[in-house]
């Protein structure tokens, strides 16, 4: 097993995507900090979050996306801890947040996982969105290893945010060759 900073105890039979998600929907996975498989890379984060420049911004979007998503009926946004895994892209993380439209789920891009005593636990396939919210942290990760995973996984658009210093909001669009910065309409 590895152990992090003497609090956090990864099971040596994580090995690969298949054995990371059993291990993230079983009892033994912690409760405290964010894990990721990226491509092979167990990536743990057991920082707190800064309340200004991450989790406040992950909470103004979650009550405008999440109130649009309800009012157009067209799908779900689902807020930090919703578990989204792709195979083909070697991927489960947790977004800051993420959109799924009924029209990805009805066409199978998506399927909805469900857990071993009760509901749904895991979103499988290429969501719609996915929101990452930088931190000192999480450069690399949301910067350059999901950017390559997102597009990897056919996420349409990745919404990159970083409020650190001066706002900073991308939106990147899914192309064949990667992902393009989706210029502002109206300015």
């Amino acid at each position: 097993p590895v152990v992090i900073e003497d609090r956090i105890t990864v099971p040596s039979w994580v090995q690969d995507l298949e054995s990371f998600r059993r291990w993230a929907k079983s009892d033994e996975f912690p409760e405290f900090g964010r894990f990721s498989f990226l491509d092979g890379e167990i990536w743990v984060d057991l920082s707190m979050e800064q309340l200004f420049t991450h989790n406040d911004v992950k909470t103004q979007y979650t009550m405008l996306l999440g109130s649009l998503s309800q009012a157009q009926s067209q799908g779900r946004y689902f807020s930090d801890g919703a578990l989204l895994s792709h195979l083909e892209a070697n991927l489960s993380t947790e977004p800051d947040g993420l959109f799924v439209s009924y029209e990805s789920i009805q066409q199978a891009r998506l399927r909805l996982i469900e857990g071993a005593t009760e509901g749904y636990v895991e979103l499988e396939g290429s969501a719609d969105m996915t929101l990452e919210v930088v931190s000192r942290t999480s450069t690399r990760k949301d910067g350059r290893l999901l950017r390559e995973l997102y597009w990897r996984a056919h996420v349409a658009e990745y919404w990159l945010v970083d409020a650190r210093t001066e706002l900073q909001f991308d939106i990147l669009g899914w192309t064949t060759k990667g992902y393009r910065k989706v210029k502002p309409a109206h300015g």
